[in-house]
C-alpha cells in the first residue's frame, strides 16, 4: 500500500496551496509560460483576453488568463536552476498529486511549459535581437544528478562526447544533456534559430566573465563555441533551461525554451533596444501557442 507523501516533503499553505508558488490546482493552466523577471509577467498577460487569477509570493508571480478560448498560466521563477527545481516539482504537484490524502493520481496530466527568457549568443552568426530555440540543454549545475530518474532523460553519448572534448574539469560538477520537447521544438522552430543551450550556476565566472575574480578555466566561451556532436553545436548560454528540460522530461512533461538573444559573446555586441526584441518575441510566441 502506497503511503501518503510526510506533510515535511510535500508542504502546503493554511488555504491547501503549494508551499512556494503559492496555488492550488484550479488557478493553474495546462499550458504555462516561465519567465526569469516577475517584471515580466504582466507583460505578457496584458496581452491576455481576459486575467482571471493574479498571485504573488516571493519571486514566484502568477498570473492566469485566456487568449481566445486559449488558457495560458505566466509564472516568474526567478534566476537559476535551483528556483527551477522548486517551480518544476510544485507545478507538476498541482496537477499530478491528489494534495488532500498526499498521494500521486492514477492519471498523468502533462503540462506544457515555455521558457521565455533573454540570452547571450556564443556563436557569431546568431546576431543580437534574434529569437534562439534550444534543442538541448546542457547542464553545468549538477541539479539532474540529484535525482534517480536523471540518468533515463539524459543524452548520455553526448553528454560523454561534451566532457572529453572541452576538457571538461574533474573537481567541476558533471556535466549533463537531455533534449527539448520534439513537439514544441517542431511547433516553435519557425522565426528561431535553434542550437544547444548551455546553462550555467552563474552569472559571472560560471559564464566565462571575469571581474576581479578569474575563472577557472580562461576559454570557457571558446571550449563551448568550438563543442559540435552529430551535427549539434552550442548557441547560447543562459540559467535555467537544463533543468527544465531534465525534470520536465522525468515527470513527463513538454518543455522548451526560446529566448531572445540580447548579446553576443564572440562580437562583443548588445542589443541596443532588448525591450523591444523581448516583445517582438512574447507576441511571436503567444500567437503560436494561441493556436494550438
Amino acid at each position: 500500500m502506497i503511503k501518503p507523501i510526510a506533510e515535511s516533503e510535500l508542504i502546503l499553505n493554511k488555504d491547501g496551496s503549494i508551499y512556494h508558488v503559492n496555488l492550488c490546482p484550479e488557478h493553474l493552466a495546462h499550458t504555462v509560460i516561465l519567465v526569469g523577471d516577475q517584471g515580466r509577467v504582466p507583460k505578457i498577460s496584458r496581452h491576455f483576453d481576459e486575467i482571471r487569477f493574479v498571485r504573488q509570493n516571493r519571486e514566484f508571480l502568477t498570473h492566469t488568463g485566456r487568449i481566445g478560448q486559449k488558457e495560458l498560466s505566466v509564472i516568474s521563477t526567478g534566476i537559476g536552476t535551483d528556483n527551477i527545481d522548486i517551480v518544476l516539482n510544485e507545478l507538476d504537484a498541482l496537477m499530478n498529486i491528489d494534495l488532500e490524502l498526499r498521494l500521486p493520481k492514477a492519471e498523468h496530466t502533462p503540462l506544457t511549459l515555455i521558457r521565455l527568457g533573454t540570452s547571450g549568443s556564443l556563436q557569431e552568426d546568431i546576431p543580437v535581437d534574434s529569437f534562439l530555440l534550444s534543442t538541448h540543454g546542457i547542464g553545468f549545475d549538477g541539479l539532474l544528478n540529484f535525482y534517480a530518474d536523471g540518468s533515463e532523460v539524459e543524452d548520455t553519448d553526448m553528454t560523454e562526447a561534451f566532457i572529453a572534448k572541452t576538457q571538461w574539469p574533474d573537481n567541476f560538477a558533471r556535466p549533463y544533456i537531455v533534449e527539448g520537447s520534439a513537439w514544441l521544438l517542431e511547433l516553435l522552430k519557425e522565426g528561431t534559430y535553434q542550437g544547444m543551450t548551455a546553462t550555467a550556476n552563474g552569472f559571472y565566472g560560471p559564464q566565462g566573465r571575469s571581474l576581479r575574480l578569474a575563472p577557472q578555466i580562461l576559454d570557457l566561451n571558446e571550449r563551448l563555441n568550438k563543442f559540435e556532436h552529430n551535427g549539434h553545436r552550442i548557441a547560447n548560454f543562459e540559467m535555467e533551461t537544463s533543468a527544465l528540460y531534465g525534470l520536465g522530461k522525468a515527470l513527463g512533461h513538454e518543455c522548451a525554451t526560446v529566448c531572445a538573444i540580447i548579446a553576443n559573446r564572440f562580437k562583443r555586441e548588445y542589443s541596443k533596444n532588448h525591450d523591444q526584441t523581448v516583445e517582438q518575441l512574447i507576441v511571436h510566441l503567444l500567437d503560436k501557442l494561441s493556436r494550438q
